[in-house]
């Protein structure tokens, strides 16, 4: 649906005078269907990169096209839903007739336009906010908002750009559930965000960027294999000396009279080998855990501890 190929972004700068590269011989493709998410540290490019794909920039190299259309093109033709990471929206506004003018925007039908707005004033949990203008609102109220908006039309595309920054969990547990409801076997949804395990759990497919290139892609769905090496923390009821017998390179991170915690490392293999061993010689297991998700060691792998 989306491709990027080789596409690169260059600013020129004024003060001091030379090019500041934000992306570079970038290629990679979003598909119908699937939820991407965007992940990378601060001045990666994460946000240049989706300004390229709604067509607010124009690539120095390369192209970007959205069903072979310039996204300009397309953006004009079939419009794209999208939450920028600040939502500004006229403070003067009241929060129904705010969703009123972006259904028209969006080129939702008159006769439809109540209904769609009354529905994501329902998603979004705003109905007691309906009659306040929008500089009433608290920043969490207001992001909410502006992800309403997003759902008012039927874009085969959408974008969000850091869309739990200012949500309570229990929003951010809620919107989890929005994006399940946005999938559709035509529609492409792109979550920008520095929050791995949100983004973990959304996601089919992860695009790791640094520095203005794109490192790795996590697949996200694929199946751990058996001798991929895990990392597990091994929380037990006591200090047990078969642990180092059964992991010889365990590390035992804390102790008391009544527990000891351990890191471990190994493949899926050797993991349920060990806890078998542990569980037969008496030993009470309280908690076994991985010590980073799939996507958090992904991306560390991939930009650095740092």
């Amino acid at each position: 649906m989306i491709e990027l190929q080789n596409v690169s972004k260059v600013y020129k700068s004024l003060i001091p005078p030379r090019p500041v590269k934000a992306v570079t011989d970038m290629t990679l493709t979003f598909e119908a269907g699937e939820v991407v998410g965007i992940a990378g540290p601060n001045g990666a490019g994460k946000s240049t990169l989706i300004n390229l794909m709604l067509g607010f920039l124009n690539p120095t190299a390369g192209a970007v096209t959205i069903d072979g259309l310039r996204p300009r093109r397309f953006v004009e033709r079939y419009g794209i839903a999208y939450v920028p990471e600040l939502v500004a929206i006229p403070p003067w506004w009241r929060v129904t007739g705010a969703l009123t003018r972006y259904a028209v925007l969006a080129g939702v039908p008159k006769s439809d336009r109540k209904a769609r707005v009354e529905k994501a004033i329902d998603a979004l949990g705003l109905e007691e906010h309906r009659g306040k203008r929008v500089k009433q609102l608290s920043k969490g109220n207001r992001q909410r908002l502006g992800i309403a908006q997003a759902l008012l039309s039927d874009a085969s595309v959408v974008v969000f750009d850091e869309p739990t920054h200012g949500l309570d969990p229990v929003w951010t547990n809620r919107f989890r559930h929005l994006v399940h409801d946005l999938r559709q076997p035509d529609r492409c949804v792109i979550i920008a965000s520095h929050n791995l395990h949100e983004l973990e759990r959304m996601s089919d497919r992860v695009a790791i960027m640094d520095k203005g290139r794109l490192i790795k892609v996590a697949d996200l769905q694929a199946r751990v294999t058996s001798q991929e090496l895990l990392h597990y923390v091994l929380d037990l009821a006591s200090d047990s000396a078969v642990v180092t017998e059964i992991f010889p390179d365990a590390v035992r991170i804390s102790e008391d009279r009544h527990s000891s915690t351990w890191t471990i490392d190994g493949d899926l293999d050797a993991l349920n080998a060990g806890l078998r061993a542990l569980l037969e010689q008496g030993a009470t297991v309280r908690g076994f855990s991985p010590r980073r998700s799939r996507l958090e060691s992904a991306f560390l792998e991939a930009v650095g501890e740092s």
